[in-house]
């Protein structure tokens, strides 16, 4: 009984160190004392990375993913954005680009 007990604490402390393992943060302090502040979060498919620099300015980065697409946006501490979409098939892919002045541009691979 007693080793069912200690198996059981095991999985449970495991179970909620996986759990946390998805989101993580991290802090760099410069030479002159100034910080940056990294925090991701993963989630099914999905990645949420902020950047947040010394002035409070922040840089959000998210990908998506499932099996036949990813899409990916970047957003700076100005609100431009740009992304990726790319859509998979059997036959290949195709990735579209949109920069941050909006314009487009595409790579098709065939496989």
């Amino acid at each position: 009984m007693q080793a069912f007990r200690s198996i059981v604490l095991l999985t449970a402390l495991l179970a909620t160190a996986a759990a946390h393992a998805r989101d993580r943060q991290t802090t760099v302090t410069g030479p002159n004392g100034q910080a940056a502040t990294r925090t991701v979060e993963r989630a099914d498919g999905q990645v949420t990375d902020t950047t947040t620099g010394p002035a409070g300015n922040s840089r959000v980065r998210s990908v998506s993913r499932s099996a036949s697409q990813t899409t990916a946006t970047v957003t700076g501490a100005n609100g431009a954005t740009s992304s990726r979409v790319t859509d998979r098939s059997a036959s290949g892919s195709t990735s579209t680009l949109t920069g941050r002045r909006g314009r487009t541009g595409t790579v098709t691979t065939t496989h």
